[in-house]
């Protein structure tokens, strides 16, 4: 391009253009490649250098973790760093991120952009340090596992602004979440502890190029990525893609609408809580629908996607029903429906119960067993999602496919017929049901209760799309 071509093109572009715009994005160096004085040391007692204009992290034994943490709080940005890790270490970068001595004695907490060398392949995850545990797993986002490179050094890029966190790894979109806890905090460098383990021991994960944009920031963010999974992790809400993707809050996180007795025209007036967002099954000695009875949806459901986030205590028997008919029952017990068990297998006594297992926790309550393995906890919150399409239901826990079945033919109509359903007419064919949460007279929690009717959505592509997000369903 001649030199009075190039003058003009400019001189067009600033007239088609704000001049705001032409001017170039503003980075800030985080780290000046010289020495750690705008940096802090917390937590453990791992060593900081600087090496080659690197900061180097080596691993310690007998420490905790340990973070080299910016001075300098932030609240909207974008980091860009590089980063080379020892394939032993475990390492990662904390964002908006707290020391308070109200908090576990200053003990360092807040998301973290993850960097791990191991085989699960997770690095550019979310991880929320010292409080909640994984808020992204790269298995929700399996497509960008192989962006990270061992043994390399590798490139990263974090977008935090207003609600929202996104990462890179090497230019391939990982991490997307919307999440409420941080609006700001500090930048941290983390060695992971090793504990005892004298072969990490001296291991190192360096930084280099580290830099911050902090100004214009909402003009810089990148554009939308939509097959990255996203995660909403605010609890009892709907993000803008959930409510364009059709999902709808089935219990808005503060009241009882929508809901009622399974056996009453109103919702229960004891044995259920509300509180901090949780709707919460109270301790009533162990019955099945003798304190408040179960709960169900005022209205019916065909085909749709249910998801709920649940937290049992020790001991606790609970389920979700689907297909529920009330009207079925009116004697003691629970309302009759298909039902994804909610147990602990390990203390209660009805996972001995049943045929092979078919009681245990995400089975269809005595039809179906769920596998003997299964990625779940006592007393932290773990995802339950259902999905029906016609005759076909599957369950899933946590992002895995538990089982799959389909109703109301020849193989399901034997299978209840050797049920303790094999009583109730029709069992489980009913063309749609109200959706039941149980009262099993142990304390359960329940929160995050959303639902996709996909009745009468397009029929293309909505398979791929409904695995998608059943996998991506874990919250925590």
């Amino acid at each position: 391009m001649t030199k009075n071509c190039l003058v003009l093109s400019v001189a067009i572009l600033s007239q088609l253009l704000p001049l705001s715009s032409l001017s170039a994005q503003e980075w800030t160096p985080l780290f000046n490649g010289k020495n750690l004085s705008s940096w802090t040391q917390r937590g453990g007692k791992a060593t900081y250098k600087v090496e080659n204009g690197a900061i180097v992290g080596y691993s310690k034994m007998n420490t905790d973790n340990s973070f080299l943490c910016t001075k300098q709080d932030y609240s909207d940005f974008i980091l860009e760093f590089e980063f080379l890790v020892d394939d032993a270490l475990n390492s990662g970068v904390q964002l908006r991120s707290h020391s308070l001595k109200t908090y576990q004695n200053r003990r360092v907490h807040g998301y973290q952009f993850e960097i791990d060398p191991a085989p699960r392949a997770w690095t550019g995850g979310i991880y929320d340090e010292a409080r909640r545990g994984w808020l992204y797993p790269m298995i929700k986002n399996s497509a960008a596992q192989k962006a990270f490179k061992n043994n390399e050094w590798n490139s990263a890029r974090i977008e935090a602004v207003g609600n929202r966190l996104r990462t890179w790894v090497n230019g391939i979109a990982c991490a997307d979440i919307i999440d409420d806890a941080d609006a700001s905090g500090f930048i941290a460098l983390q060695v992971h502890a090793i504990g005892n383990d004298a072969s990490k021991e001296g291991k190192t994960v360096a930084w280099r190029n580290i830099r911050i944009c902090t100004k214009d920031v909402a003009r810089y963010v990148t554009p939308e990525v939509s097959e990255v999974p996203q995660v909403n992790a605010i609890d009892n809400s709907l993000s803008d893609r959930e409510k364009a993707d059709g999902w709808q809050l089935l219990w808005d996180g503060k009241t009882t609408d929508g809901w009622r007795g399974a056996k009453l025209d109103h919702f229960p007036e004891n044995g259920w809580s509300i509180k901090d967002g949780e709707l919460i099954v109270q301790k009533a000695g162990g019955g099945e629908s003798t304190n408040g009875g179960d709960i169900v949806t005022t209205r019916k459901y065909r085909n749709f996607m249910l998801s709920v986030d649940f937290k049992i205590t020790n001991g606790a028997n609970s389920g979700i029903k689907y297909f529920v008919d009330p009207d079925l029952n009116k004697g003691a017990g629970s309302a009759i429906g298909c039902e994804y068990q909610i147990l602990d297998d390990e203390r209660h006594p009805d996972a001995k119960l049943g045929v092979k297992g078919n009681r245990k926790l995400g089975s269809l309550y005595d039809l179906i067993p769920a596998p003997e393995q299964k990625p779940f906890h006592i007393g932290v919150w773990n995802t339950a999602v259902v999905i029906v399409r016609g005759r076909h239901v599957e369950h899933w826990l946590n992002g895995v496919k538990l089982l799959e079945y389909n109703r109301d033919d020849q193989e399901w109509n034997a299978l209840v017929a050797y049920s303790k359903y094999r009583d109730w007419p029709n069992f489980g064919n009913a063309a749609d049901g109200h959706i039941l949460l149980q009262d099993h007279g142990d304390e359960v929690h329940f929160k995050n209760i959303k639902i996709k009717d996909f009745s009468n959505r397009p029929e293309r592509g909505q398979r791929r799309r409904i695995r998608s997000e059943a996998e991506s369903a874990d919250r925590r």
